[in-house]
């Protein structure tokens, strides 16, 4: 399977008021891009500690309502903030208002500052990651008993590179993974989760694979192409949610998709 390339922007909801958000929302959409980010956490992961911030799924409702084409999601939602079953009803939900849009990026969470604040339970890495397998379980089960169903079949992303426990569920479950690290480090996670994949009798080509990057970082673009990376997330901070640079990412993903069509 060839896939099309795809750009992201990944809009961190810190630091800015929420009509700025919005409007780098519409204005990524407008400009051409593909999918819209954001992330799921309570407190800034950069700059001031106690700066501006807004929650993740209130916040993608909104932007399905003021978006038409983009597809949208959380590049992560953390499993373990919300029951799971309710967490795949929110998911549902806003692929409604969306009108079939929503990817549902999950993962099993690892920012203490805001389990202690917001009073869940932090425990272990491993018994996060068990919660985890058992969640993606359940979020699937509800999401084929909820009435209305889904418009879609909603894709899961899954986002993190642990060899052992969460490239082996993202090969079980997930529609999209998403890593990080140079392009060696993600071309190895690539071959792993291809292991994974056979183990689970998928084919690895079911898989789409997604990476970060940052606006300036272009000449990086191809690097991350001949390593299997075919959605690319760039990040975009706030207060300004300045995407300088997002247009040339657009035109080198449209010259590559026609090239891969001619090919």
């Amino acid at each position: 399977m060839t896939r099309p390339v795809r750009i992201a922007v990944h809009i961190y909801p810190q630091h800015g008021d929420y009509r700025d958000l919005r409007s780098a929302a519409v204005r990524a959409e407008e400009m051409g891009a593909d999918i819209i980010y954001n992330w799921d956490h309570f407190f800034p992961l950069s700059g001031p500690a106690d700066g501006k911030h807004f929650e993740c799924w209130t916040m993608l409702a909104s932007w399905a309502e003021v978006t038409e084409r983009v597809e949208l999601g959380a590049l992560v939602t953390c499993y373990s903030y919300r029951n799971a079953h309710l967490l795949a009803d929110m998911a549902r939900t806003v692929d409604h208002i969306s009108e079939g849009r929503l990817i549902l990026g999950l993962g099993a969470g690892w920012t203490e500052r805001d389990y202690s604040e917001y009073e869940y339970p932090f425990g272990t890495f491993g018994g996060r990651l068990r919660d985890f397998e058992a969640g993606l379980y359940r979020i699937k089960r509800r999401l084929g008993r909820l009435n209305p169903p889904p418009i879609r079949q909603i894709p899961i992303l899954i986002g993190g590179q642990g060899e052992k426990h969460t490239l082996r569920l993202a090969g079980r479950y997930a529609d999209v993974w998403h890593g990080f690290g140079e392009e060696e480090v993600m071309r190895r996670k690539s071959r792993i989760l291809d292991e994974w994949c056979v183990a689970a009798g998928r084919d690895p080509s079911e898989i789409e694979r997604a990476g970060g990057a940052e606006l300036d970082e272009i000449d990086h673009a191809d690097d991350l192409l001949s390593a299997g990376i075919t959605q690319i997330a760039l990040a975009v901070n706030g207060p300004a949610y300045d995407m300088g640079g997002l247009d040339e990412w657009l035109a080198w993903r449209d010259a590559r998709n026609a090239d891969r069509l001619a090919g």
